[in-house]
């Protein structure tokens, strides 16, 4: 048992997690600037979240392993089933788990935010929670995965940005306030820059197994271009919002972020090998998080 221990927590993808709770930091911190914070709604915003980015990536692991889209000439890290460290019954196992773990964080989080009121908007984050799953695990898993049509950053932009933040803003003030939007969209479109870094790293294998991600229907050369566009309208949608909601210069902390951000574009525009979009994954997810930590520390101080 002890020794399929490093192989499950490599299929987790630790590295995922930070990305995957900055819109809970954003809207837990702009709920806090209202307030209308609450200690146990973040833990357990953060548990979840976090358990339904595990689930994607188990379920991802799973779908694309037993397709044969990870084999050895994928250029990413080795996946669980891929490597033969964990087999797909024992994956589908985990997933299985892991659902259950979310429907208890589910049931606690839907506890501590509404309690015995609000029965129509408990309802509602029962379902988005479930849609959360089918999202998880329908990327790559099934007979017409959304992943393999090009799908992905659709989803990724709805669920890591509209719903994270907006949706976690919601659990705290039971409304949604029109100052959340901004910041949603430009967290939707960084993460749909880890997304699309991930794609181009792998559109030679992805293209040969017949995974059409967007960036195997646009190409190498429209992948890189459209992926500085998803880049640079962050940075200027997020201008745009310290410019509308400015109230003192703390809010402007998060400008820190666009130094990287910037480095991090001139970066992709000189790559022409794949492999080397690998270590800019880090680096984005990264940026990506310390983006919404500025931000949102911006507005409690």
């Amino acid at each position: 048992m002890f020794k399929k221990i490093k192989p499950w927590v490599s299929a987790f993808r630790l590295r995922t997690l930070p990305l995957s709770i900055s819109g809970i930091v954003i809207g837990s911190c702009f709920a806090h600037y209202n307030g209308s914070f609450d200690g146990m709604i973040m833990t357990f915003a953060i548990l979840l979240t976090t358990s339904l980015q595990v689930l994607s990536n188990l379920a991802n692991d799973y779908g694309d392993g037993v397709k044969g889209t990870d084999n050895n000439d994928r250029i990413g890290p080795e996946r669980a089933i891929q490597s033969g460290a964990i087999s797909p019954e024992e994956m589908f196992d985990g997933i299985k788990m892991n659902i259950l773990v979310v429907i208890v964080l589910t049931v606690g989080l839907i506890f501590v935010s509404f309690g015995s009121k609000f029965f129509l908007y408990a309802m509602l984050f029962f379902l988005l929670s479930g849609l959360s799953v089918y999202a998880a695990i329908n990327y790559t898993v099934g007979s017409s995965p959304y992943g393999y049509k090009g799908l992905g950053d659709v989803f990724v932009f709805i669920f890591f940005g509209l719903l994270s933040v907006v949706g976690s803003y919601f659990l705290y003030t039971k409304n949604v306030d029109h100052h959340v939007f901004l910041p949603a969209i430009t967290l939707g479109l960084l993460s749909m820059g880890v997304l699309n870094l991930n794609n181009m790293r792998d559109i030679d294998s992805d293209a040969a197994a017949g995974k059409d991600t967007l960036a195997v229907k646009l190409g190498k050369k429209k992948a890189k271009q459209y992926h500085i566009i998803l880049i640079v309208l962050a940075i200027v949608i997020s201008f745009v919002f310290s410019i509308l909601y400015f109230s003192n210069f703390y809010n402007l902390l998060f400008f820190i972020a666009y130094i990287p951000l910037i480095i991090h574009v001139k970066t992709i525009h000189k790559i022409t090998a794949p492999k080397d979009f690998d270590p800019q994954l880090k680096v984005l997810a990264l940026t990506t998080f310390l983006f919404s930590v500025l931000l949102g520390v911006g507005y409690i101080l």
